[in-house]
């Protein structure tokens, strides 16, 4: 499995859990913690479990075969953190007046 992948997970679940506290100051009219962030990060954290799991720990050379499928969720994650950050701000800019 690779090194990347398995770095940018915990990162990503941590930015999304700012995301989270930074929305839940705002209040947006549209609850972008409920409908997006909170998915996410189940998402993140379920694929953070699994890369510590035993039952996968030693299955990393197999589980090469599979780095599309792996750089495929941080593709997800990313684009994802990338358009709640643009909705923060612009939440923000609408928020100050």
């Amino acid at each position: 499995m690779d090194k990347v992948y398995k770095a940018s997970i915990p990162r990503h679940k941590e930015t999304l859990a700012d995301l989270k506290r930074e929305f839940a100051r705002i209040r947006p009219a549209t609850d972008w913690v409920r409908l997006r962030v909170q998915p996410l990060l189940k998402h993140a954290t379920t694929l953070e479990h699994l890369l510590r799991s035993p039952k996968f720990s030693s299955e990393s050379t197999r589980l090469r075969k599979g780095v599309v499928m792996f750089h495929a969720d941080l593709v997800y994650l990313r684009a994802n953190i990338k358009a709640l950050n643009e909705l923060l701000a612009a939440e923000k800019r609408r928020a100050r007046g």
